[in-house]
């Protein structure tokens, strides 16, 4: 006899308020968090795919740019000697379903400053995206630093990474960014569907000190962004305090932002916003989970020079 496994009561309570009128759904998710099933491996190519190509490739998402390839979940493409040799960047296919919001937006040759960036994969994404004249990564905790670094370094991508609270990003680079990239720190819920453990994830205490960390990192984020340009905001959880919640808080207390429709990800709309928004679900199979939002500032104002002597002062390395 087979038992069920039970469902924790937090869990249970966050899939009644994700889908209020749909049990077979909140089942389905439950389900995919419980019993998760192996995930598509995807690769980022940093430089141009040698021939023959080296692994089984699945068919593209809508969202999948070209540059991507998703791979049968048995692939290791981190064990090949392509990735030492920095031709491409192994991801979570989700970070590249919440990247697709940067190929809606057509600067050329931007400045991108990534507030959150290691291990690295939002920055690359903005990097191939982009094509940006200066991409600022920033990390404020130490420890990641290292794989930050190793990274970019290994996919030969040009850039200036900085240690850096956000509050000192504010300070120090006020409205020089023409995209800035929120990939924020949160409260990691969609690990559980890549098979991890994550104690205390779903218990409102946690929601909540994430939820508030977020806001400060976004209100400190708004402040980098120049008239015209653009706020990418992105989470890896499902919980909506940290997620929708967080996009309405956002809207109310800097009115010269709008929501950006992203129409690759029409089909992908998240029930839980009248505005545009996106959600990948792990219970679709496309991956452990993902939200994304496209906010513009207004053009009124002026925009300004980044302060090279300070970023000169402070930078951890400088990638050529």
């Amino acid at each position: 006899m087979v038992t069920a496994t039970p469902v924790p009561r937090f869990l249970a309570k966050l899939a009644a308020q994700l889908w209020t009128d749909n049990p077979q759904v909140q089942n389905d998710f439950i389900n995919a968090l419980q019993n998760p099933s192996p995930l598509a491996a995807a690769i980022l190519w940093c430089r141009e795919r040698p021939e023959p190509h080296p692994f089984p490739v699945l068919a593209p998402y809508a969202w999948q740019p070209d540059w991507v390839d998703c791979l049968p979940p048995d692939t290791h493409p981190g064990r090949h000697p392509y990735h030492a040799q920095g031709y491409y960047y192994c991801l979570d296919i989700s970070s590249v379903f919440a990247g697709a919001v940067l190929g809606a937006i057509a600067i050329p040759e931007p400045v991108v400053v990534d507030v959150c960036a290691a291990p690295g994969g939002k920055a690359l994404l903005a990097w191939r995206y982009l094509q940006p004249q200066v991409l600022l990564v920033n990390e404020p905790i130490g420890k990641r630093l290292g794989m930050l670094v190793s990274n970019l370094r290994r996919c030969r991508v040009a850039g200036v990474v900085v240690r850096q609270d956000s509050q000192h990003l504010a300070q120090h680079l006020g409205q020089t960014a023409d995209v800035v990239v929120v990939d924020a720190p949160c409260s990691g819920q969609s690990l559980l569907a890549k098979g991890a453990k994550n104690p205390g994830c779903f218990h409102p205490r946690t929601i909540a000190t994430n939820a508030k960390r977020q806001r400060r990192i976004l209100a400190n984020a708004v402040q980098l962004v120049k008239p015209g340009g653009y706020l990418a905001y992105m989470t890896c959880t499902y919980s909506p305090q940290e997620n929708e919640e967080n996009c309405r808080w956002l809207s109310a207390n800097f009115p010269h932002l709008q929501a950006v429709a992203v129409p690759l990800l029409t089909p992908m709309q998240s029930h839980l916003a009248a505005f545009p928004c996106y959600r990948l679900w792990p219970q679709t199979g496309a991956g452990a989970g993902a939200f994304t939002c496209l906010w513009r500032k207004d053009t009124e104002g002026t925009g300004a020079e980044l302060p090279w002597d300070w970023l000169e002062q402070v930078a951890v390395t400088r990638l050529a």
